[in-house]
């Protein structure tokens, strides 16, 4: 009955529609991924136009095309998708965190390490104020490193978060995830009604089932606001599932590069029409970037 409450208590017609552009994902053979500062917010433009209402950022070395933390790209991407869109912008929290151990003893870090401080990564949320930003608050495995979320640092970021006025989007890849997103919800360092973002499908976390999304969205408070999305195949069969139990929506580059078997997306509003086309097979519209600002609760 909880369940069926919960998605009551959603708006049944209006989702929101977040695109991630880009991602952390190894840039390789993908001719269509934005990597400039430029092509990130082109894109994001563009898949406004689409339907999303919410673009997720990372940004990338023009230079290397591998993930970046350099505020000079964020504060770019940002002033671009300010100067010509009204989508709401979301501001990636995850680089700084990946840890590979070396093989001396004691071991200690690998080169492509980029573990650094609470302070740097939260440091473009914190000058730019975006409306969101993304906080993964746990670890877990990736298989060639380690996405490290110390719970102190996590607890930092959070606080600093809501002293910028920004509101975070809680990242979850398990249920042990929401156990955590709770408790800093307990401990007032983040604002209720929170909004979580079930991530299913990724190595080391939470596979994409149906089920596995419906225990996830079991385990939210009950006043949460939420949104599911899976990677790679499980893309568009999860944002349906997503739609169907009253969240909202996330397609984009950073997850999927396909539109179907063996079709690869041309660009981010490709995915975005994709999605908006199965939610409406559902009887449900993309919010604009005003309703999505009531939707999430945004000040």
């Amino acid at each position: 009955m909880r369940s069926i409450e919960r998605i009551q208590q959603v708006n049944s017609e209006k989702l929101v529609v977040t695109v991630s552009v880009t991602g952390g994902i190894g840039a390789g053979d993908t001719p269509n991924l934005p990597i400039t500062p430029k092509q990130i917010a082109d894109s994001a433009i563009e898949a406004r136009k689409a339907g999303a209402s919410v673009a997720h950022i990372h940004v990338r070395d023009p230079e290397t095309r591998e993930q970046s933390m350099e505020f000079k790209l964020y504060q770019e991407v940002f002033a671009r998708i300010r100067d010509h869109s009204d989508i709401l912008i979301n501001l990636t929290l995850g680089p700084g965190a990946r840890v590979i151990p070396d093989n001396n003893d004691p071991i200690g870090l690998a080169p492509d390490s980029t573990l650094c401080s609470p302070r740097k990564r939260v440091d473009h949320v914190v000058r730019l104020q975006p409306e969101l930003c993304s906080l993964d608050v746990g670890s877990m495995d990736f298989g060639r490193h380690v996405f490290v979320n110390y719970s102190e640092h996590i607890e930092w970021m959070a606080e600093q978060i809501l002293q910028a006025g920004v509101k975070p989007e809680l990242e979850a890849f398990s249920l042990g995830h929401i156990a955590i997103g709770k408790r800093l919800i307990e401990t007032n360092r983040v604002k209720a009604p929170a909004i979580f973002q079930l991530c299913l499908g990724v190595p080391g976390g939470i596979p994409a089932t149906p089920l596995n999304m419906i225990a996830m969205q079991q385990a939210l408070p009950s006043d949460a606001i939420w949104a599911g999305f899976g990677i790679g195949p499980s893309c568009f069969p999860m944002l349906a599932q997503a739609a169907i139990l009253g969240g909202n929506v996330r397609a984009g580059m950073e997850d999927n590069l396909y539109l179907a078997r063996g079709v690869r997306a041309k660009s981010n509003a490709e995915l975005v029409e994709r999605a908006v086309s199965i939610i409406r097979l559902l009887g449900k519209e993309p919010a604009t970037p005003g309703e999505a600002r009531k939707i999430l609760q945004l000040g």
